[in-house]
């Protein structure tokens, strides 16, 4: 049995890895992933991460596992900065405010889907100028959804979560690993 992971995400393949699995082949989809007019940050998740694992060809024999990442502030969708200037006004929308991050799980095998998605409460402390010009000058932000990612310098940020820490990353591991079992992926089983 084949893992396709379908997505690019570093940090997706290093979530993966605290599961002990290493996708046979990483093939990343080319959907459009801009939202539809009045879509909700839930339903946008949800709705890519099943395109991402449609768009990915594969066998009867391989397992394909896409995601999707969101940072909603209401009913706002804040996805990957386009800029330096889109993370700076993502960033300070989010100081000292909660903030949810729902990231969506879709697993292929064949024609069936299993899907899942988590929403994580966040908490961004008020940024200071300076430390908002710090993170912003870092690169950090670059290809995180909601302009910043958890688990690097901005982790300083955050003082509050309630929910899935690896799904703010972007892969809730508990949700992957069952979803994986569903589809026979063999996760707890010793190599032949």
């Amino acid at each position: 049995m084949k893992l396709v992971l379908g997505s690019g995400s570093p940090r997706r393949r290093e979530l993966l890895a605290q599961l002990g699995v290493t996708a046979d082949d990483i093939r990343t989809p080319d959907i459009d992933e801009d939202p539809m007019p009045g879509e909700l940050p839930r339903p946008y998740c949800v709705r890519l991460a099943r395109e991402k694992v449609q768009a990915i060809p594969a066998s009867d024999t391989e397992i394909v596992l896409s995601a999707d990442t969101t940072v909603a502030l209401g009913r706002r969708i804040l996805g990957k900065p386009r800029d330096a200037g889109e993370a700076a006004d993502f960033l300070t929308r989010l100081s000292g405010r909660r903030h949810r991050v729902i990231t969506a799980v879709a697993v292929r095998r064949g024609d069936r889907v299993w899907e899942r998605d988590v929403v994580t409460q966040v908490q961004m402390k008020n940024l200071s100028n300076e430390e908002l010009n710090a993170y912003l000058a870092s690169g950090d932000w670059q290809g995180k959804a909601g302009g910043y990612g958890i688990q690097g310098p901005a982790g300083a940020f955050i003082p509050w979560i309630n929910g899935s820490f690896t799904s703010v990353v972007g892969l809730p591991l508990a949700e992957t690993a069952n979803l994986l079992l569903a589809a026979g992926y063999p996760l707890y089983k010793p190599a032949d």
